[in-house]
């Protein structure tokens, strides 16, 4: 279902999906919603959406970006001060290894590098003349070897360390960190070197509560060197496909363990009984275990298990009635499994669950009538189900839903009907080709809307004229062909928008960009394959916060967005062509 145009994001849950930042080595085309999670720096021209206008030590720190070829140290400076220019210079990517000079023994505390083009071992010297004031640095998807982690030896208050896709860093180089006991975060992943040898360094960092080992696909047997890292209260190993039943036993005494995230292992039900004793445990992620429902015993006696995830685990309707046993979860993923409308009834007295994921399940109309007393239920996923118009008349009385995924369903425009007291409603996915403007016409009602997918429905301009009743949108995608210029005259107004994909729209031209010049709170603007040519690029000069643009298929050059780049979209990250 949803047609041509559509697309269906079915992929197990990977965060190499996600774009890497700026340096491109793990880039992802087409949606943007990695936008959400990927930047967390902050970046000082979003807070003037709302009028405010830029502070005075703000603008000293533009003015010394500007001209930072000028200063050879800032180490007089106060350390708050330093350490705003040296951020500005990172997100603005005006850092260079030149540059990184000014900033020795400035006594910086945080230093964010991950995804930075250019960081090796020659940046080593200066990141570790910032000595004990050093609390946090992230080099993630960095050039540092080996050799380079010697440095940090005499940054012994460092607390929290990325590592993420460093793929130069060995055994050799855990050694180097292994005297760093006050680091309570470290992080790995994507190492397809470091084996459970190499894990031997981390048995004497005695105050992690930390530890990211996603995609290190050679640690199976070194879990036996954190078995007595009792202040761990988040282990992430997913993806280590060579994690089986044995590495379990070794977790079964961190009694303080809260999140374990042990996805596309080899666990089996035998593993998951070393798991009885945590007791702390609220957060499990099994996603793609070969486990059966057997596992749920065990389970059933963590109290304090609210998130459990079972995606793609080959479930069936046998032994789905010991769902009734984990009263406490919150959050229950079950997508990707071989369950039918008839396991549902067992899920009718986890009347806490405030998520529940049945995407691409044999769920029906019939199955819906055993969810209608989930009043607490926040978040619902139907995608790619059987699912039709007559099964949402039971999803009409939750209340409290937020967020509704109907993309790849049978819901047709009458059906949407009964959607419109959702008043909660905030999310709402449709990416289905047989939804048209009159289903739009059919959801005016909700107002507090701030994400609308409706990727692969057939919207027209005629339908666009709904989007007003929207004005707290966030995110908008409209895929489906049927759109021309005249229809983003209703787009133009929707103020808060910081992701808006209007792609496959092919008769969209210059105007188009010229009328959503005014959406200068876009963070992300998609409109490939359309008429647009290079010309319509000075529209986007206000869109300052602009940070991925997506013009593939259209008569647009790499050059001249970077030449745009350079001038005015200093933010701007990812771009296609490219």
């Amino acid at each position: 279902m949803g047609g041509a145009c559509s697309r269906k994001r079915d992929q197990l849950e990977n965060e190499d999906g996600l774009h890497r930042g700026v340096s491109g080595r793990y880039c992802k085309s087409g949606s943007s919603k990695w936008l959400a999670t990927t930047f967390s720096r902050p970046v000082v021209e979003i807070q003037r959406e709302k009028g405010k206008g830029p502070s005075l030590m703000e603008l000293c720190t533009y003015k010394i970006r500007e001209d930072i070829n000028n200063y050879g140290s800032f180490s007089m400076l106060p350390r708050d001060l330093s350490q705003q220019i040296f951020n500005e210079l990172v997100n603005s990517q005006c850092l260079t290894e030149v540059s990184l000079e000014a900033f020795r023994d400035c006594a910086l505390q945080d230093l964010y590098l991950g995804d930075y083009p250019g960081v090796n071992n020659n940046w080593m010297d200066v990141i570790s003349s910032q000595g004990s004031s050093l609390l946090s640095l992230d080099l993630s998807s960095s050039d540092v070897t080996d050799s380079g982690l010697i440095y940090l030896k005499d940054c012994d208050h460092l607390q929290a360390l990325n590592l993420n896709y460093c793929d130069q860093i060995s055994n050799r180089g855990l050694q180097h960190i292994s005297g760093l006991s006050n680091l309570t975060s470290l992080s790995f992943r994507r190492n397809n070197v470091i084996t459970a040898q190499g894990m031997s360094a981390f048995s004497g960092l005695v105050n992690l509560s930390k530890l990211d080992l996603e995609k290190c696909p050679g640690i199976h047997g070194g879990l036996v060197h954190i078995k007595g890292l009792t202040k761990l209260e988040s282990l992430n190993i997913k993806w280590c496909n060579s994690i089986t039943d044995v590495d379990m036993k070794s977790l079964s005494g961190l009694t303080n363990l809260k999140s374990l995230q042990i996805s596309c292992s080899k666990v089996t039900d035998f593993g998951i009984t070393y798991l009885k004793g945590l007791q702390k445990l609220s957060i499990l992620n099994l996603e793609g275990c070969p486990i059966t429902a057997s596992c749920l015993d065990s389970l059933s006696v963590l109290a304090s298990l609210s998130y459990l995830n079972l995606s793609r685990c080959n479930f069936s309707d046998d032994g789905c009635e010991k769902f009734s046993k984990l009263g406490n979860l919150k959050v229950l993923n079950l997508g990707f499994n071989d369950i039918s409308d008839s396991s549902l009834i067992h899920l009718k007295g986890l009347t806490n669950l405030e998520s529940l994921n049945l995407d691409s399940c044999r769920i029906g109309d019939d199955g819906l009538v055993h969810l209608s007393d989930l009043q607490r239920l926040k978040c619902l996923e139907l995608s790619d189900t059987e699912v039709g118009s007559n099964g949402l008349r039971h999803l009409s009385g939750l209340v409290n839903l937020e967020s509704l995924n109907l993309s790849f369903t049978g819901v047709t425009d009458g059906g949407l009907r009964k959607l419109s007291g959702l008043s909660s409603l905030k999310s709402l996915n449709l990416d289905a080709r047989q939804i048209t403007d009159a289903g739009l016409s059919a959801l005016t009602s909700l107002t507090g809307l701030t994400h609308l997918d409706l990727f692969g429905a057939r919207i027209t301009d005629a339908g666009t004229n709904y989007l007003r009743n929207f004005k707290n949108l966030r995110s908008l995608e409209i895929c489906g062909g049927g759109l021309t210029d005249t229809g983003v005259k209703n787009i133009k107004d929707l103020s808060s928008l910081s992701l808006l994909n209007l792609s496959q729209n092919c008769n969209l031209t210059d105007k188009a960009l010229e009328m959503i010049s005014g959406l200068t709170g876009l963070v992300s603007l998609n409109v490939s394959n359309s008429r647009i040519t290079s010309a319509g690029l000075r529209h986007l000069k206000p869109l300052k916060n602009l940070r991925s643009l997506n013009m593939e298929s259209c008569k647009v050059t790499a050059n001249d967005i970077k030449k745009l780049q350079s001038s005015h979209l200093h933010h701007l990250v990812n771009f296609r062509p490219e």
